[in-house]
């Protein structure tokens, strides 16, 4: 199942399901339990928020080999991970604003996991049952903040650093999915998550046993090489099979 949330003509904000090119809404809690109300509403002409609003933004770093050579740096021996705050969040068609203390903004496509239900130590072989589904990541990086500074909070911190979406899907087999990104058409990032360092259950235990994962935590599960500048007035595309395309236009604000 496909779960999004949106915008209706009073511009209130409902979880819907997708089937086809139609949406119909949920009713109750997409963590417990829930039902779906009839498709009543056409996807293309309905206005899509973050498909979640999480508590928590976990990041990996360097789980793709050839993006920790692209900088020069080692693969870690353990999952490097970092956070980003949930004010970085920007919905598919958001737009990813240039912010002035930066010259060297970069794009980074991942596959981002969506939990489900609350864990603290869980075990690699029970993860699959505390994941809601998958979604989109666009892990947007100040990258010459991130060399100044020696820690990322600022580089990866910005508003609208984190665009995310268009939907979660519930019944995915994420072992070997194509993770794509591209610039204004053209092709910067293709890799497959088979080629993950660390798996997806290594990476949700891993996690569990430092912090207490809540329904709606994302974990943004690293990128492939090929991260890039992006430029006022760019479009980049995330596409991950299965799931979809995230597409974010990139702004300089007015007023800096």
């Amino acid at each position: 199942m496909k779960i999004v949330r949106f915008f209706d003509k009073n511009n209130a904000i409902h979880y819907g399901w997708v089937f086809e090119d139609q949406v119909g809404e949920i009713e109750g809690d997409i963590f417990t339990e829930y039902r779906r109300l009839e498709l009543k509403y056409n996807l293309a002409s309905t206005r899509l928020d973050c498909p979640i609003i999480p508590s928590k933004i976990i990041c990996l770093a360097r789980n793709y080999a050839a993006h920790a050579t692209e900088q020069n740096v080692a693969v870690p021996e353990i999952p490097m991970i970092f956070l980003k705050p949930p004010s970085s969040i920007l919905p598919d068609r958001g737009t990813i604003e240039l912010p002035p203390q930066s010259k060297q903004v970069e794009h980074e496509a991942e596959l981002a996991v969506v939990i489900g239900k609350q864990g603290r130590w869980i075990k690699p072989e029970e993860v699959r049952d505390y994941i809601l589904g998958y979604t989109i990541a666009n892990d947007v990086t100040a990258r010459d903040l991130q060399h100044k500074d020696g820690q990322w909070g600022r580089a990866k911190g910005f508003d609208t650093f984190c665009p995310l979406g268009p939907s979660i899907v519930t019944d995915l087999d994420t072992s070997d999915i194509l993770i794509t990104c591209r610039v204004n058409g053209e092709l910067r990032q293709m890799a497959s998550t088979k080629e993950m360092v660390f798996s997806i259950p290594q990476l949700v235990a891993y996690i569990s046993s430092i912090m207490t994962l809540v329904p709606g935590d994302i974990i943004l599960t690293g990128t492939p090489a090929g991260v890039g500048a992006l430029e006022d007035g760019d479009r980049v595309e995330v596409e991950i099979d299965g799931i979809g395309i995230l597409v974010n236009q990139v702004k300089k604000p007015v007023k800096q």
